[in-house]
């Protein structure tokens, strides 16, 4: 056991000293989300070469451990009473969104000719919460051979979903008052369609105020949906899996539910939640930067232009779906 703690240890180190230079890249150009620039490092630290190979032991357990911990905490952003707030209509647009993009994604996946898995964990980043979809999805899937070509589709999947959701920042605001939307049906848009949490308060914080609140409750309807998702997917995979079957719901989803029913159960202070989320920030940003790690441009290269068009295709579908079910849900 210690001479793993060690093993692991210059990872872990070079992950936690991404984290404040990911933050200072945000503070100086505050159009770059923090997670964003702690994939980036993590992609160019690994191509320039700059991470000697006693530190990817530690890279991939940050890439998954961290990962996976600060989805516990995302839990506790979610309150069953802000959901039921949305009304009928706009949760069931909002479910109908999530359940087209994930099927349209996965199909639109095969026809480019990308694996199973890559399309799949697409799917999900782009349909439930981004990154923290992409990490439930590979936990769901279990033990499995050929751990370096996972890690690599799983980096493929999170950076996907960090580009296409850091290019929402920028278009969907100004796009949705060019189409008239009043900021409450500019708010459910973006919370339908952008795929990360954060991605989502930076998002409709430009779009104005009156749209943040809408944004972050339609956003959370599709967190719910998280755990089912997840456990669908890790019953089809223990169907197939002989004897090294996953457990139907992996222990952080697990945890995941259990800060979610926390939140909805009692009152959280406001200082704890703030805090739980600085924490889950700095999770998120060093498992990305391990993540990063794990992209090899050059072999990225080989099919990266057809996971590139998967990524794109399916942020126009997602927008484009979700904009009709606003239309459609209107008040």
């Amino acid at each position: 056991m210690a001479r793993r703690r060690w093993g692991i240890a210059p990872g872990v180190a070079a992950c936690a000293l991404a984290v404040p230079v990911s933050y200072a890249a945000h503070r100086a150009a505050g159009a770059v989300p923090m997670l964003t620039a702690a994939l980036v490092l993590g992609v160019l630290a690994a191509n320039l070469r700059l991470l000697p190979a006693a530190t990817r032991p530690g890279l991939r357990f940050s890439g998954t451990r961290f990962m996976r911990a600060g989805v516990v905490l995302l839990g506790l952003q979610v309150s069953f009473g802000d959901i039921l707030a949305l009304g009928a209509r706009t949760i069931l647009m909002t479910l109908t969104v999530l359940a087209v993009t994930f099927t349209g994604t996965r199909w639109l996946g095969r026809r480019f000719g990308l694996s199973d898995r890559l399309s799949l964990l697409v799917a999900a980043g782009f349909s439930i919460c981004g990154a923290s979809a992409v990490a439930a999805v590979d936990g769901a899937l279990g033990p499995r051979p050929g751990d370096a070509e996972a890690e690599r589709e799983t980096a493929t999947a999170i950076g996907l979903v960090t580009l296409c959701g850091s290019l929402a920042i920028a278009v969907l605001p100004p796009v949705g008052r060019l189409l008239g939307l009043s900021p409450y049906d500019v708010g459910r848009w973006i919370g339908a369609s952008v795929h990360d949490v954060g991605q989502v308060v930076a998002t409709a914080t430009l779009a104005g105020t009156a749209a943040l609140v809408p944004a972050i409750a339609v956003k959370l309807v599709r967190v719910v949906m998280l755990a089912p998702i997840t456990a669908g997917v890790a019953l089809r995979t223990r169907r197939g899996a002989g004897r090294h079957r996953p457990t139907l719901l992996p222990l952080f989803v697990l945890g995941f539910l259990a800060t979610m029913a926390l939140r909805s159960a009692v009152a959280v202070p406001s200082g704890a939640l703030a805090a739980a989320s600085t924490v889950r920030d700095v999770l998120f940003a060093a498992a990305l930067f391990g993540l990063g790690a794990a992209v090899r441009l050059p072999e990225l290269a080989r099919t990266g232009h057809r996971a590139l068009l998967l990524g794109l295709t399916s942020w126009v579908l997602i927008a484009g779906v979700a904009y009709a079910g606003v239309l459609l849900t209107a008040r």
